[in-house]
């Protein structure tokens, strides 16, 4: 049902020298500039047939992947990273289908793109930890004190059901740098009873539920289900030997260093996400975009971004203190994750 034919991406894997120029084009829903042929990135990392770490990659053909999708609900489930995935394969997907086959809506935490042509839809649901918690607003959710009501994941789980392809994510949000508080009752209690656990074994649990859910939830027959990796940051140049007091802001190439992975990056939840996902009784194929991502410090969104509050002179002075080295440009990076997805979808 979900394979496809075989067709290897030609050339070897490098650097173009060439930075291209963004533009904004209003016939695309936030595709910041046009893709130029050959380059995968806005700073021209091409993607080659070696892959990274030796993994066939296969040439994206948004005409094929559109004709699978024929008749299908595609849903991201997670936090802004995952957004951004989803909007770059948007990007990747809509010139292929005439301005007036093509929608996109958003209701609250649902953002759904429908390709009417194949009565298809690619859809987004804000969930940054998958269970419920006080971050569920897609719009107000900067909140320090951060809590998750346990494994209680079917307020999001109705969004989920009748979806024939599942992405999920799940790990910025995380990252707290403390122990996780975890709600035992409801947000609506008056009197709440919260507790605190390692944030592995809070991750841990609430993946587990995430797993019975897709266990009791989903066909193997006639769905697929996937879980993508960890995106990391590049916050401080000495992570990677720069001991200019910097970070990505600026940066223009990618790390050349092979084995680099940054303090940022919990090898600790990734080793849950292996741990967990391996027990699942229908299959949950990981796309481990986090070691490719570790050398792109120059990918980063940096201060080419919508800016929510006035900047103010201080900042304006210093850029590198308001670059955003947690997301990625469009395009760039996140479209060699949906090259990924795409050739574990339909070649696996």
């Amino acid at each position: 049902m979900w394979v496809a034919r075989l067709v290897v991406l030609s050339g070897a894997g490098g650097i173009a020298g060439k930075r291209w120029k963004l533009r904004r084009d209003l016939s695309r829903p936030s595709c910041v500039g046009e893709r130029p042929s050959g380059a995968a990135c806005i700073s021209g990392w091409a993607v080659g047939s070696g892959g990274w770490g030796g993994w066939p990659q296969v040439s994206f053909n948004a005409t094929l992947m559109l004709e699978m999708l024929r008749g299908k609900r595609m849903l991201f489930v997670g936090d802004s990273l995952n957004r951004g995935q989803y909007v770059s394969l948007i990007c990747l997907l809509h010139r292929s289908i005439p301005e007036s086959s093509k929608s996109m809506e958003t209701f609250d935490s649902l953002t759904v793109f429908r390709a009417k042509n194949y009565n298809a839809t690619i859809e987004f649901y804000w969930a940054p930890f998958l269970a419920e918690s006080n971050s569920d607003d897609a719009v107000v959710h900067r909140i320090a004190d951060r809590i998750v009501r346990g494994t209680a994941i079917a307020k999001h789980a109705r969004f989920w059901k009748g979806a024939d392809i599942l992405v999920f994510n799940s790990y910025l949000w995380w990252m707290t740098g403390q122990k996780m508080k975890i709600l035992k009752g409801s947000f609506e209690d008056q009197s709440k009873d919260i507790v605190e656990m390692e944030t592995e074994d809070a991750y841990g649990m609430v993946l587990n539920a995430v797993v019975k859910w897709v266990e009791n939830n989903m066909n193997p027959r006639s769905s697929r289900v996937f879980f993508v990796t960890m995106s990391p940051t590049h916050t401080r140049s000495k992570d990677w030997g720069d001991y200019s007091d910097g970070n990505c802001y600026n940066q223009t190439a990618p790390i050349r260093d092979s084995s680099y992975w940054g303090p940022g990056t919990s090898k600790g939840l990734m080793r849950v996400i292996g741990e967990v996902f391996s027990t699942s009784k229908i299959p949950v194929g990981i796309v481990n975009i986090t070691q490719l991502s570790e050398y792109r410090k120059d990918a980063h969104t940096q201060i080419y971004k919508k800016q929510w509050n006035p900047l103010t002179p201080e900042q304006i002075a210093n850029p590198r203190s308001y670059a955003d080295c947690t997301h990625w440009c469009l395009p760039g990076l996140q479209d060699t994750w949906n090259e990924l997805l795409y050739s574990k979808l339909f070649f696996p």
